[in-house]
């Protein structure tokens, strides 16, 4: 991604950017389930497809806002129809990226607009990095955004690097040791995510 990442919006690129994210979750649904019944309640994969099937049920009325509001609007309806632990988490994610990014943000924008995103996630989760979780993926999306490298890379590595990890936080820290060899759900959805929006802009140069 070039520094001039997402100047050129419109409502074509927000829809996109939207429904590109929503169908890669979805697709990826029965992937999230299985990660998740390995150390967790089984139903990531079922919650955020659900959640994101709402998503594209009200694309128009998403994608016809500006994208500060549209992010905005994405994380009330993640909240309202994911559940579990995920909805709150990603809905702070989606509505703080809203509050915070301009409407044609730039590289420096997304990356700090990203770090407030990812201090609001630690807040609503009681939660940081290395504690096996969302958080894994997007504190190194972070930094490769403001190193300049690519943050698919970046997330890609991230997710791999959750499965020696022990869970601390959710559901997955009730099994202790048992939590080590398996990748996060969180952290892959996270990074199925940033893949998405990346090739989108990709797309754009």
């Amino acid at each position: 991604m070039q520094a001039e990442i997402l100047t050129a919006m419109d409502q074509a690129l927000t829809r996109e950017l939207i429904e590109s994210v929503a169908r890669r979750v979805i697709d990826h649904a029965g992937e999230l389930t299985t990660l998740d019944q390995a150390i967790g309640d089984g139903d990531h994969g079922v919650n955020m497809k659900r959640g994101f099937e709402a998503v594209l049920a009200d694309l128009d009325t998403h994608a016809a806002k500006p994208l500060p509001e549209a992010l905005k609007s994405v994380g009330m309806a993640l909240v309202m129809k994911v559940g579990g632990a995920s909805g709150p988490l990603y809905g702070t994610l989606f509505m703080t990226l809203g509050k915070t990014l301009p409407a044609e943000p730039g590289r420096d924008d997304v990356a700090a607009s990203l770090a407030a995103a990812i201090d609001a996630v630690k807040a609503r989760g009681k939660s940081d990095v290395g504690q096996k979780t969302m958080l894994d993926v997007l504190a190194p999306v972070h930094v490769a955004l403001v190193e300049g490298r690519d943050p698919v890379a970046a997330a890609n590595e991230a997710a791999d690097a959750t499965v020696p990890m022990k869970a601390l936080r959710g559901r997955a820290s009730f099994l202790g040791e048992r939590s080590i060899g398996h990748m996060d759900p969180g952290a892959r959805s996270s990074a199925l995510m940033v893949g998405a929006i990346t090739e989108v802009i990709g797309r754009q140069a």
